[in-house]
C-alpha cells in the first residue's frame, strides 16, 4: 500500500515538473516573439525619415548691387618718339598739368647733326637749283633766236625739274627731322594728372618702347568711366540712360549718382554677364582710377522674389531642386532656378510659388513619393 502511494505521488510530481517547464518554454516563445514584433515595428518607423519644414519668404528685393572698377575717361602712357638722353624733367606723379604742358625735355644729339645735315645739303641743292634755273631761262632766250638747238634747249630745262625735285626732297627730309626734334619735348595731350613717372635726369631714352614701359602717364579724372558684368538675367533691366548708385569702401555712407553709357551688347560666355559702361563725374577728385566700387541699379528692383534657405537646395544632374511635403507627408520634388544668392537665404526665380511646406536639409536619395514623418516646422 506504501507502495503506491509512493508510486502515485512521483506519478504527480512529473507531471506538475513537465507542467512547470511547458509553461517556462512557452513563455519564452511569447517574449521573443514580443520582441521580435517590437524589433520589426521600430525598423518599420525607422524607413519613414523624419524631416524638418520650412515655409518659403516673401522677400523684398534690394537694388542690384554688382562689384565695378573704376577707369580714368582718358589715359595716355607718354612714350619718346627719339632717341637720346632725359635732360630734366619738370612734372612729378600727382601733378595737375593742361593740354601742351611740358613734361620733360630729352637731348638728341644725333638727331641734332642730322639736322644740321639735312639743312647743309639742302643749302647746296638750293645753290645748284639757282644756277639751273638761270642757265635754262638763257637757253629759251637763245632758242628764241635759233641760236641753240632745241634738243640742248630741252636738255637744260630737264636738269632743272631735276634740280627742283631734288630741292623738294631735301626741303621734306628736313621738315621730317625739324619734326622729330620736337618730340625731344615730352608734352601733356590733355589735361589731366600725372599718374606715373618711370625715368630720370640722364637716362637713356629710346624711340617707341614696349606697353607698360611708358616714360609718363597722364589721365583725365575729371570724370571716371565705370565697367560693371551685368548677369544675363539682369540684362533687360539695365539700359543706356539708366540711373545708378555708386559706393567705395574707402567712403562708408556716401554714393555718387552714375549713368549708364553703353552696353557690349554681347554676354561674356565664360562669365554669363554683359559689360556695362558707365559714367561718374570726379570734380572734386574724391574717387580714384583704379579701384573697385560697387555700382547699385535702382531699376531692377522691382517686384518681390521666394527665398529659402540654402540648405532647402538639391543639386544634381537633374539641375536644382526643392522637395516639398503635401498633405498626406508624401515629398514631391520641383525643379527651381536661383536668380540671387544672397548668403544666409537663396532668392529663386521660379519654380514655387511660396506656399509650399519645404525640407530643410532634405536626407539623400529622397525620391518623388517617398512617405515622410514630419518632425517639426519652422
Amino acid at each position: 500500500m506504501h507502495t503506491d502511494f509512493f508510486r502515485s505521488r512521483n506519478k504527480l510530481l512529473g507531471l506538475a515538473l513537465t507542467a512547470i517547464a511547458a509553461a517556462i518554454v512557452i513563455a519564452g516563445l511569447a517574449s521573443r516573439r514580443s520582441q521580435a514584433e517590437m524589433i520589426a515595428d521600430r525598423a518599420a518607423a525607422n524607413r519613414v525619415p523624419s524631416v524638418v519644414l520650412v515655409s518659403a519668404a516673401r522677400l523684398e528685393r534690394a537694388p542690384l548691387a554688382l562689384p565695378a572698377r573704376l577707369e580714368a575717361w582718358a589715359s595716355a602712357p607718354i612714350h619718346a618718339r627719339v632717341d637720346g638722353y632725359l635732360r630734366d624733367w619738370s612734372a612729378d606723379i600727382g601733378t595737375q598739368v593742361k593740354a601742351g604742358q611740358q613734361l620733360a625735355r630729352i637731348d638728341t644729339p644725333e638727331l641734332d647733326q642730322q639736322l644740321l645735315q639735312s639743312q647743309a645739303e639742302l643749302a647746296s641743292a638750293r645753290s645748284t637749283l639757282a644756277l639751273s634755273a638761270s642757265t635754262a631761262k638763257r637757253w629759251r632766250e637763245l632758242r628764241a633766236i635759233d641760236a641753240v638747238s632745241q634738243q640742248e634747249t630741252d636738255e637744260k630745262l630737264g636738269d632743272l625739274s631735276a634740280r627742283q625735285s631734288a630741292v623738294a626732297a631735301l626741303q621734306a627730309s628736313m621738315e621730317r627731322v625739324q619734326a622729330l626734334k620736337r618730340y625731344a619735348r615730352l608734352v601733356a595731350p590733355f589735361d589731366g594728372v600725372v599718374t606715373a613717372r618711370n625715368t630720370d635726369t640722364g637716362a637713356l631714352v629710346s624711340a617707341g618702347g614696349a606697353a607698360g614701359n611708358a616714360l609718363f602717364v597722364v589721365a583725365d579724372v575729371r570724370r571716371l568711366r565705370v565697367y560693371v558684368n551685368v548677369p544675363q538675367r539682369q540684362v533687360a533691366q539695365v539700359a543706356p540712360g539708366a540711373q545708378a548708385q555708386l559706393a567705395v569702401p574707402e567712403r562708408p555712407g556716401q554714393t555718387y549718382a552714375a549713368t549708364v553709357l553703353s552696353l557690349s551688347q554681347a554676354i561674356d560666355a565664360g562669365s554669363g554677364a554683359m559689360l556695362v559702361q558707365l559714367a561718374v563725374d570726379n570734380n572734386q577728385g574724391e574717387l580714384l582710377a583704379g579701384r573697385f566700387a560697387t555700382v547699385s541699379f535702382a531699376g531692377a528692383a522691382a517686384g518681390k522674389g521666394i527665398s529659402v534657405p540654402p540648405g532647402a537646395l538639391i543639386f544634381g544632374k537633374d539641375g536644382v531642386r526643392v522637395a516639398t511635403v503635401t498633405a498626406n507627408n508624401t515629398v514631391r520634388l520641383k525643379k527651381v532656378s536661383i536668380a540671387r544668392d544672397f548668403g544666409n537665404v537663396v532668392e529663386l526665380a521660379g519654380g514655387i510659388d511660396g506656399l509650399e511646406k519645404i525640407i530643410d536639409s532634405p536626407p539623400d536619395g529622397l525620391l518623388d513619393g517617398d512617405m515622410v514623418k514630419v518632425a517639426t516646422a519652422r
